[in-house]
């Protein structure tokens, strides 16, 4: 069995193209890549290395190809200490993989070949992961495995947040009133709070009500608002942000480190605004991971 881990992140992990643009193509047309690199990734194994990296005992369940095995990424997570023998792995096909394309103004376009996380669906819950954990996080990945593991997680007693991502619109409404319903904490861009709202008819009053009682929306260079018994303005801490790929999943990670060590909402928000912060200073989502007193040393900035 397991030793006892603060936080297990479920999604997935993926290679990321970084790709850097002036603008996007129109159809039927080509720009030319500035710059293009390849860098580890998927939104679950960011959560789970950053907040390794923070001092947070982490397990990852994701969905790999038989690439993955023996790769320099799976050497940099188990030197992370990071608990992955909870792996799903799929011989046959290839790790998922992301083109990111940024452009001059930092808007993006994601691509995603999902390889060998197709089979998640068909994959059983990782229920000794799951129980020797104290928080879950549902990352982007597929609906019904995020689904039963919820369920799992919420009968073990434990805290689960939630973040679909770019996976949202995989999301049926009932897929996502059952996530919904059992979580703790919603993360998402103030894109994807909108259209889950829409998506499920409600206002942020209404959600809160019907599952988690605390929703965070990051607003990128306007900071972050958590909505919970009081709303919360955090001030993003302002850097030249070189590549913004990954700086959600940080904040996430930040949150939810500060979140399990009983610190305050806004000391959350504020860790987690510094923290992705110095993610956005580099290509990649895990290229320039701050140590806890670096995050702590910005984050008295705000």
């Amino acid at each position: 069995m397991s030793e006892k881990r603060d936080l297990l992140a479920i999604g997935h992990t993926a290679l990321d193209y970084i790709i850097q643009v002036n603008e996007f193509p129109l159809p039927n047309s080509s720009t030319t890549i500035n710059n293009m690199r390849t860098f580890q990734g998927g939104a679950a194994a960011n959560v789970a290395v950053v907040a390794s990296s923070l001092g947070l005992e982490s397990s990852l369940v994701s969905a790999v190809g038989g690439d993955f095995l023996g790769s320099e990424y799976q050497n940099h997570l188990e030197n992370l200490n990071i608990n992955i023998e909870d792996m799903i792995i799929v011989d046959e096909d290839k790790t998922p993989t992301a083109f990111v394309l940024t452009d001059s103004n930092h808007d993006q376009i994601f691509y995603f070949y999902w390889g060998a996380a197709t089979r998640f669906k068909e994959a059983p819950v990782p229920a000794d992961a799951i129980s020797n954990v104290q928080a879950v996080h549902l990352a982007t990945g597929d609906p019904t495995f995020n689904s039963k593991c919820g369920e799992f997680a919420r009968k073990e007693g434990k805290i689960i947040s939630f973040d679909p991502g770019q996976d949202l619109h995989m999301y049926s409404s009932p897929d996502l009133l059952n996530v919904l319903k059992i979580c703790d904490i919603l993360f998402g861009n103030h894109h994807e709070i909108g259209r889950i709202l829409e998506s499920i008819n409600m206002d942020i009053d209404q959600l809160r009500e019907y599952g988690p009682s605390i929703v965070v929306e990051t607003r990128g260079r306007n900071g972050s608002v958590i909505y919970a018994d009081e709303k919360i303005n955090i001030d993003a801490v302002e850097r030249y942000p070189t590549d913004p790929t990954g700086a959600g999943d940080s904040y996430r990670a930040g949150f939810l480190k500060s979140y399990l060590e009983g610190e305050s909402l806004e000391y959350c928000g504020k860790l987690a605004s510094a923290v992705s912060s110095f993610i956005v200073e580099a290509e990649g989502c895990q290229t320039n991971v701050p140590t806890p007193d670096m995050a702590i040393g910005r984050m008295l900035t705000i």
